[in-house]
């Protein structure tokens, strides 16, 4: 997957939508509203970018956001390609990360994905959500189990599962496995509805996903918290 081109059409799809709202609230982002959500990702921007150029991880900091909208739009917009810029080099290149690989590879994926649940944040918000990319979609969901999931027992947010569920993606024929032994549960949809459930925008318990086996347990294993 190239992830320089999918996050360049993510952060342009980001940022397009900046051009509406901006005092809409964000339903599952706290109390941000959409403007909050844009200081978010351009501050997220930012401090990626001193991560791979000056590869240290203490200058986040979404007070830099801009007041006003036209501001915030052309500041966000500015952020992106700083962020392209910093990205595009050699993926092995050495870089702080919040998890392994350190290199700049670890980020070209980190913030596509994070840019991909954040512009569905931003649609949603406004009342026109969009389709997620199946494939790119996909790979959210292999990040939450190889990456995100493991950060979170390690933080201390939550334990590791004691059983195991499997998740298969109906449109592209991919699985997971998460947790030890077989799996005594197995939950099935589309990748992007797989996704959304495991970061917490749609609930688990939907008609849009279909179980086989021990569904409460599959459940109690999902539970987490699997991502921040």
């Amino acid at each position: 997957m190239d992830y320089i081109v999918e996050l360049r059409r993510e952060l342009d799809e980001f940022g397009a939508l900046l051009e509406g709202d901006l005092s809409a609230p964000v339903e599952h982002c706290g109390d941000w509203t959409l403007a909050g959500l844009a200081g978010h990702m351009g501050a997220g921007n930012l401090w990626v970018v001193t991560a791979v150029r000056e590869k240290r991880g203490d200058n986040y900091d979404e007070g830099v956001a801009p007041g006003d909208p036209a501001a915030l739009r052309a500041w966000y917009a500015e952020t992106a390609d700083e962020l392209v810029a910093a990205l595009s080099v050699d993926p092995d290149t050495e870089a702080w990360t919040i998890a392994p690989p350190n290199t700049v590879g670890f980020w070209r994926r980190r913030r596509a994905q994070e840019t991909l649940v954040h512009r569905w944040d931003a649609a949603n918000a406004l009342g026109r959500p969009a389709p997620l990319d199946a494939e790119l979609a996909a790979d959210g969901v292999a990040e939450v189990f190889d990456t995100m999931a493991w950060r979170m027992v390690a933080r201390g947010a939550a334990t590791d599962p004691e059983q195991a569920v499997r998740l298969t993606a109906t449109d592209c024929g991919r699985s997971w496995t998460y947790g030890p032994g077989e799996p005594v549960a197995e939950v099935s949809g589309t990748a992007e509805d797989l996704l959304l459930t495991l970061w917490g925008r749609k609930p688990r318990e939907t008609d849009a996903l279909t179980w086989t086996g021990d569904r409460a347990a599959g459940l109690t294993v999902l539970a987490g918290p699997l991502v921040p």
